[in-house]
């Protein structure tokens, strides 16, 4: 099955060509840098983060463009708000920012460009959209990109004129010939940070920095274009606009987009008290809990963020490593297993239909059915069946930490007022009641660990036990 792609702008699965054989461009729009990456943002980093995983694992030739948006108005009004400068806010959020993917293993893009970085592009580009006939000054200094010359806007978003016309307003200050034009320029305000241009002292609008950035990074056209569900209108649409009326030429092939996150149900937000940014969810749960609760659905699909979610992330995850215990991979041996193409070939059908990963977890948890009867059995496979389920893992970015430790851990849903020496203490205690006979001391034991988050697993060698 050829790797197919759903396609926001035809609203179909597209099968996948890239322009150049072999070779992948892709572009996702990155954070504005003014506060914490919240769980939303968690959500585009990790499925983008996979994708380009999988891609790459298929051969691919993948360049991995994700921007910095380091200046607009959000950034501008908090760095006035605190007092400090812009540069210095974006600074410590962009930290912050790597911080928080690093700790959900979202490799780092190829390149990571800043729009502060491309303010000669951004103006080059919006000079050839007048030029084109496509923008224009206004009487207030400001550049706006003239709609009604781009016949095509709104296709992605599937808008009609009219729909775009009951939904804009003019403010009184407003200059723009049609109420669905966008700024492009924005000509500086007293005590605001500026760049020269031809139309005078200003700092770029939000969309024409993706379009700068994108293009002078992987050219006029490219393959795959991300963000999150709020950006396809009006921001990708305003991209395309921009990107077309500038170059004459198609701006993207593919166009991808990450479901929403709600919490409980509802939209998160701010007003309802259920915002949550990733540095408050990991202060609670181990990251690759996290990070499995967000593949273990298709990156497309409404994700609902609750307790009872991230308990059965934390149950499945440890069934995968629990498989893994007391293994030892066998690197390089998966060529020699007889069942590892058929697993490819399964987990491959599966990423293959539009990155479908909670199937290709399905194939994984199949997979460990066949790693427990290997061990059950004694089989000389087991090593590498263990290695290819990290391989599998490892394209969507799990399984990679050792499993004793991992099932160990305390972090995120274990009770902290018991640590690892009381548990083993009376595991001890335990043993010496069953030796004496005494089955409801052991039971006792038994049930008081499993309701303080401990599990307990009697084998022939002795008694494990994990977090769970």
């Amino acid at each position: 099955m050829s790797l197919q792609i759903f396609n926001t702008l035809t609203r179909k699965k597209d099968i996948f060509t890239p322009i150049e054989e072999n070779k992948v461009k892709m572009y996702v729009c990155g954070m504005t840098v003014y506060d914490y990456c919240h769980l939303g943002h968690a959500r585009v980093l990790v499925s983008f983060d996979v994708i380009v995983r999988y891609l790459r694992s298929q051969g691919y030739d993948v360049t991995y463009v994700r921007n910095i948006t380091d200046i607009d108005d959000k950034i501008l009004n908090r760095a006035n708000e605190n007092g400090e400068s812009f540069t210095s806010l974006t600074e410590r959020f962009i930290e912050a920012m790597h911080e928080d993917e690093a700790r959900l293993s979202v490799k780092k893009p190829d390149i990571e460009p800043k729009a502060t970085s491309h303010i000669a592009e951004i103006i080059s580009m919006i000079q050839q959209l007048i030029d084109n006939g496509f923008a224009y000054t206004a009487s207030n200094g400001d550049v706006y990109y003239s709609v009604d010359k781009f016949p095509e806007y709104g296709a992605l978003s599937k808008k009609n004129p009219e729909e775009l016309l009951a939904g804009a307003r003019i403010g009184v200050e407003d200059a723009k010939k049609d109420p669905r034009d966008f700024a492009l320029w924005k000509s500086v305000k007293k005590d605001e940070v500026s760049w020269d241009s031809p139309w005078g002292a200003g700092r770029p609008g939000w969309h024409i920095e993706c379009s700068a950035m994108s293009t002078c990074c992987l050219g006029d056209t490219f393959d795959i274009h991300g963000g999150g569900p709020d950006l396809p209108f009006p921001h990708h649409e305003n991209e395309i606009a921009q990107s077309e009326g500038a170059t004459g030429k198609k701006y993207v092939n593919y166009w991808m987009h990450a479901g929403a996150i709600r919490v409980n149900k509802e939209k998160m937000s701010k007003s309802l008290g259920n915002f949550f940014t990733i540095r408050d969810v990991l202060e609670r749960y181990p990251a690759e809990v996290v990070r499995y609760f967000l593949v273990s659905s298709h990156y497309r699909s409404q994700v609902d963020y609750s307790e009872e979610s991230l308990k059965e992330a934390q149950s499945a995850l440890s069934r995968l490593y629990t498989a893994l215990r007391d293994v030892e991979s066998v690197e390089g041996g998966v060529s020699e297993l007889a069942l590892a193409d058929e697993y490819k070939a399964r987990f491959k059908k599966a990423m293959n239909d539009d990155f479908n990963t909670p199937v290709a977890l399905a194939v994984m948890f199949d997979l460990v059915k066949e790693l427990n009867r290997a061990k059950a059995s004694g089989e000389a496979t087991v090593g590498q069946l263990a290695q290819l389920l990290r391989e599998l893992g490892e394209i969507l970015g799990i399984l990679q930490l050792d499993a004793e430790e991992f099932l160990k851990s305390s972090s995120g849903f274990s009770n902290d007022s018991i640590n690892e020496a009381e548990i083993e203490q009376l595991i001890i205690d335990r043993v010496n009641a069953r030796q004496n006979k005494d089955w409801a001391e052991s039971d006792r034991i038994r049930d008081y660990l499993k309701d303080e988050g401990v599990i307990l697993d009697d084998r022939k060698e002795g008694t494990v036990w994990r977090r769970g």
